[in-house]
C-alpha cells in the first residue's frame, strides 16, 4: 500500500492524513468543503510545528510530511488510484451508508475501504457496498499523532487476509492495533461510553460536583482526565449518538442516554468544540473552568 484516501477533513480525517503523510504514504485528504480542507490543513501544519518545537521532528520532515498531502473536494477525483480509503467523516450512520456507496462506485476495484467510525456496524457498512469482503474498521484514537491504539474491527465478512495488512498497516504508522469483532460500540467505547454516561448520572442526580467527580476518578482510579473532562474533549453528541447505538443494539436500558446529557446536546452544549459542555472553553486558554451551569453557587 502507498496511496492513502481519507474522507473528511476534520479533527480524526486530518490526523488520519497527518500521520499516514508523516510515515511517507501518499495521501489524499477529501472533503467537500473547501474551508474544512484549509482548516484542517492548517491543523496539520500547526502539530507538525509542535513537533519540529520538541525536536521530535525536523523541518525537511515536516516539509516532506505537507508535500504528501494532496486535497480534494470530491470524491471521485479524490480515491482514484488508492490502495487504502479512511472515512472519518461525522458519526451519522446514514451520511457514512451514502459516503461508503460513492466509495466503493469510485475506488479502485482492489482498494480495502476502511471506516474510523467508533460504534456503527462495520457488517451495515459492507452491506451497502459491492466488496464487503473488503470492508474493515479502523478506529484511530484522538488525538492521533498521539495515541497508539487502532482498534481494527472485523465485519461479518471481512477476510482474514484484509484483517492482516491493516493490522500490518497500522503497525507501519508506529501505532498498535488490536482486532476486535463487530458488536455495539466494539470494545473501547462499550466500556467507556457507560461509565461516561454513569459519571453524567452521578452529576445529574446531584451526588457531586463536575470537579469532584473528575478528581475522584483522576486521583483514585488514575485516568489521565475526569470521564465529564473526556466527554467534553470527544464531543457530548458524539458520545450521545454512540450511547443510541449501544442502546439500539443491545436493547438495554444501562446504556440509555442520562436525561442531562440529551439536554445539554439539544441546547447545543457539546464541550470543546462549541466552547462550553461540563466546563467552559477559552482560546488560548489551558485553565479547567466548570461551566455556568454547574457552579456550586448557582
Amino acid at each position: 500500500m502507498k496511496k492513502i484516501t481519507v474522507i473528511g477533513a476534520g479533527t480524526m480525517g486530518n490526523g488520519i492524513a497527518h500521520v499516514f503523510a508523516m510515515h511517507d504514504f501518499q495521501v489524499s485528504l477529501v472533503d467537500i468543503s473547501e474551508s474544512a480542507l484549509q482548516k484542517g490543513m492548517s491543523t496539520i501544519e500547526k502539530n507538525l510545528d509542535r513537533m519540529v518545537s520538541k525536536g521530535t521532528l525536523t523541518e525537511a520532515d515536516k516539509a516532506k510530511t505537507l508535500a504528501n498531502i494532496e486535497t480534494f473536494t470530491e470524491i471521485e477525483k479524490g480515491v482514484r488510484g488508492a490502495d487504502l480509503v479512511v472515512e472519518a467523516a461525522t458519526e451519522n450512520v446514514d451520511l457514512k451508508l451514502k459516503i461508503f456507496k460513492e466509495m466503493d462506485a469510485h475506488a479502485p476495484s482492489q482498494a480495502i475501504l476502511a471506516s474510523n467510525t467508533s460504534s456503527i456496524s462495520i457488517t451495515k457498512i459492507a452491506a451497502v457496498t459491492a466488496r464487503p469482503d473488503k470492508v474493515i474498521g479502523m478506529h484511530f484514537m484522538n488525538p492521533v499523532p498521539i495515541m497508539k491504539l487502532v482498534e481494527v474491527i472485523r465485519g461479518y465478512a471481512t477476510t482474514d487476509e484484509v484483517t492482516g495488512q491493516i493490522m500490518q498497516l497500522s503497525r507501519q504508522l508506529s501505532k498498535i492495533p488490536e482486532e476486535v469483532n463487530d458488536y455495539p460500540g466494539f470494545v473501547s467505547n462499550r466500556i467507556l461510553m457507560p461509565m461516561i454516561n454513569e459519571a453524567i448520572y452521578t452529576l445529574f442526580e446531584s451526588v457531586a460536583g463536575v470537579g469532584e467527580i473528575d478528581t475522584v476518578m483522576k486521583l483514585g482510579m488514575a485516568h489521565p482526565m475526569g470521564p465529564l473532562q473526556l466527554a467534553d474533549f470527544i464531543g457530548l453528541d458524539v458520545c450521545l449518538s454512540i450511547l443510541r447505538v449501544l442502546h439500539d443494539g443491545f436493547g438495554n436500558p444501562k446504556y440509555a442516554p442520562c436525561p442531562l446529557l440529551v439536554n445539554m446536546v439539544t441546547a447545543g452544549k457539546l464541550g470543546v468544540k462549541s466552547g462550553e459542555g461540563f466546563y467552559s472553553y477559552t482560546a488560548g486558554s489551558k485553565e479547567l473552568v466548570v461551566a455556568p451551569a454547574f457552579r456550586k453557587n448557582n
